[in-house]
């Protein structure tokens, strides 16, 4: 083993060391983008842009010569036609594949210079060329060596993929803002010429230009036949071991065939999946070749070409055959052209349709009787061609997901919500999550004044207080109040009464709103109030790349790698619901996102202001972070709540238990001075304070200050 180790390193330099001297040979793209990326760390730039940009070439070379070989051998040793009385099937069936095996090594051997088996790479490189991975690096190296225009190139062509990737939306922000970029620089070197046309075709179609959506559609669906057909190509690879960790025994030759085959058929259906979905889009465009047919009938009507609007309505009827829509229109292009006129679809469509219908039936026929599943990716496939006992189980998914999707919606709209004026801007659906809600007008601008003023005066009394290093980055100062220091601080005249118990006040009813919209009948108590400031630390924002908090869940421990979040120690797990409730908005950043397990796929954002509440449920379902702070200082209540009595805030009862304390001792206060009042004068000109209403307590202002000059006014707050 020890000798083997040992020659490998040996052999991979004589394999480049033959690449170097063989003309056309090519090297595997997995040891050039190996090397290349070991030239990066050591900060070898040049080599580094040369051995990437290298390996890129390489395995779009390899991904070119394995569809040339694939559609050659496919004319040279066609399985259908053979030899009369060619003997046995099993002759029959066999001497085709092995001739056919024969021309795919032939073929790929002299396109490549060397055996296909050597460039055969791991899975995990292939995902990152598939994600484009290599211009990640490339664009590092590249702006090192001075080449801003192609630094500019490889970011964008990455981020066109990856457009939730936090680091490459800095650097590309970062790109716009130099000069000597050009707006051309930013160029996908990778673009989809179907998804190009596309979209011009739709942009044209939307804006009534029909002879040009025409010419558009018309090339996107060519180029996209023509993509679903190399991916397709693609599939005929090496066998994909699913369960590579299980060493059952090996299957015998007719199930090992079956095996490999039904998973080429079930990868060659993905294929419409892959080119339906635009680079750096998660989901596939529903019915992407059918609609090209819909858009094209009806443009091509609009130019008045009604014979190819025919042809193309027919095509659709392919996809949809009970269509009422198109079968009038149908019926409406036949009057038009004369019931003489034959209209068929186009060969293209019907050989499509076909083909897909026939490894649709293969696939359901082994799942059904050799086991494993396939999720179908067209909406068009005929109920009829699934068998029976699979028909029950997707009934059952179906209802099961349709289900799933109407409790939370019930649960959402369950209750009205407990005070007048505050408005949901935004639910689970248009946060594209689940347990998700921004409420606006929680709070009024007086309101948020108070409590900033509260956070002021706290970090003047210090006292625990005073601004500090954040714990997340040392970009940013960082201050933390709770409810029972704000009462402390109250006590001793350090900050104003009214300002503490407005504290307590807006996250009690922060509370309610929240109790009443997710768990309306059952009972949340406060887990954790903080009252929390980040203020940018303005010397150290230049070629700032993190965040103000990195991407977390607050009850359980976030694995990205393994799409997983465990609940268990450190993480807070009796944790149910989480809100923030914003003060300002008078900053630059800070704000508020969600994500993918991933922690970089981003799938919604809330931006502060002053009474917003965003509130959301506190497990695995709602990865979130917060966007740096770049300017200026960001100041919410954080709310953390549980149902579990036994994990309820300790420190919020001692709060309370003061300011009731507070509370009966300024009603003993205002009794007795009602009563020297009364034998003083019963015509003072001053009103009476309202019954349960906030009261002037700290009377260590100076003279000049309104709340000792004044009677209190009843405020907007006191609606508390």
């Amino acid at each position: 083993m020890a000798s083997f180790v040992c020659l490998c390193p040996l052999l991979l330099l004589l394999l480049l060391a033959a690449a170097a001297t063989s003309p056309g040979r090519l090297v595997p793209y997995d040891l050039l983008y190996a090397d290349g990326v070991r030239a990066y760390f050591a900060r070898d730039w040049g080599r580094a842009a040369e051995l990437l940009q290298r390996a890129l070439h390489s395995y779009a070379g390899l991904r070119a010569a394995r569809r040339a070989c694939r559609a050659a051998c496919r004319r040279e040793a066609a399985f259908l036609g053979g030899p009369p009385g060619a003997g046995p099937w099993e002759a029959a069936l066999f001497g085709r594949v092995l001739q056919r095996a024969d021309c795919l090594q032939h073929c790929l051997g002299n396109r490549l210079g060397s055996a296909p088996s050597a460039h055969r790479a791991s899975r995990a490189i292939r995902r990152d060329f598939e994600r484009r991975e290599p211009y990640n690096y490339l664009q590092v190296a590249f702006f090192q060596l001075k080449k801003l225009d192609q630094a500019v190139s490889a970011a964008h062509t990455f981020f066109v993929a990856n457009p939730q990737h936090l680091q490459m939306r800095e650097d590309i922000e970062k790109y716009r803002r130099m000069s000597g970029v050009k707006s051309d620089n930013f160029r996908d070197l990778e673009a989809v010429p179907h998804w190009e046309a596309y979209e011009a075709g739709v942009q044209h179609y939307n804006a009534d230009e029909y002879p040009k959506a025409v010419a558009r559609l018309e090339e996107s669906l060519t180029e996209a036949l023509s993509a679903l057909e190399e991916c397709r190509a693609l599939c005929e690879g090496p066998w994909e071991d699913e369960d590579e960790d299980e060493e059952d025994m090996q299957p015998g030759l007719y199930e090992a065939i079956a095996a490999h085959y039904i998973q080429v058929l079930k990868c060659r259906q993905q294929c419409v999946l892959e080119i339906a979905t635009k680079p750096g889009r998660i989901s596939a465009t529903e019915d992407f070749i059918p609609s090209h047919l819909d858009l094209l009938q009806f443009a091509y009507d609009q130019v008045g070409n009604q014979a190819l609007a025919a042809e193309c309505a027919a095509s659709y009827l392919l996809f949809y055959p009970t269509d009422e829509t198109m079968l009038e229109k149908m019926k409406q292009y036949r009057t038009e052209l004369g019931e003489d006129t034959t209209v068929t679809a186009r060969e293209s469509i019907q050989h499509y349709v076909q083909r897909s219908l026939m490894e649709k039936k293969l696939i359901y026929y082994a799942v059904e009787h050799l086991g494993g599943t396939f999720n179908d990716p067209d909406l068009w496939t005929p109920d009829e061609l699934i068998p029976e006992s699979l028909k029950e189980k997707h009934r059952e998914d179906q209802e099961k997901q349709k289900q799933e999707t109407l409790d939370v919606e019930e649960r959402e709209k369950r209750g009205s919500l407990p005070f007048e004026g505050i408005a949901v801007t935004m639910d689970s659906h248009q946060m594209n999550g689940t347990q998700r809600v921004v409420f606006d007008r929680v709070l009024t601008e007086s309101e948020c004044k108070d409590l900033l003023r509260l956070t002021k005066a706290a970090g003047e009394a210090g006292d625990g207080y005073r601004a500090r290093r954040s714990p997340h980055t040392p970009h940013e100062r960082f201050e933390g109040l709770t409810v029972l220091k704000a009462m402390q601080l109250a006590q001793n005249g350090d900050v104003d009464w009214r300002d503490a118990k407005l504290f307590l006040q807006a996250s009690e009813k922060s509370r309610k709103i929240i109790e009443s919209y997710f768990t309306p009948g059952k009972k949340l108590h406060f887990s954790f109030t903080h009252l929390v400031c980040r203020t940018a630390v303005d010397e150290k924002q230049e070629g700032r790349m993190d965040l103000s908090h990195p991407v977390h869940a607050d009850n359980c421990l976030l694995d990205p790698e393994g799409q997983e979040c465990w609940k268990e120690p450190p993480a807070y797990v009796y944790r149910d619901y989480s809100g923030i409730l914003y003060l300002n908005d008078d900053f630059q950043g800070g704000g508020l996102f969600f994500t993918e397990m991933d922690t970089v796929t981003v799938t919604a954002e809330v931006h502060p202001k002053c009474g917003r509440l965003v509130a959301f449920s506190s497990g695995k379902e709602n990865p979130h972070g917060v966007w740096a702070v770049n300017r200026g200082r960001r100041c919410a209540i954080a709310l953390w709540y549980t149902h579990s009595q036994e994990h309820a805030e300790q420190e919020r009862v001692k709060a309370e238990e003061i300011m009731e304390q507070k509370a009966v001792e300024q009603d003993q206060a205002d009794g007795k001075e009602r009563q020297g009042a009364d034998h003083r004068s019963r015509s003072s000109s001053e009103l009476p304070i309202p019954s349960g209403g906030a009261r002037p307590t700290n009377r260590r202002h100076t003279s000049g200050s309104d709340r000792t000059q004044h009677p209190k006014k009843l405020r907007a707050r006191d609606e508390f």
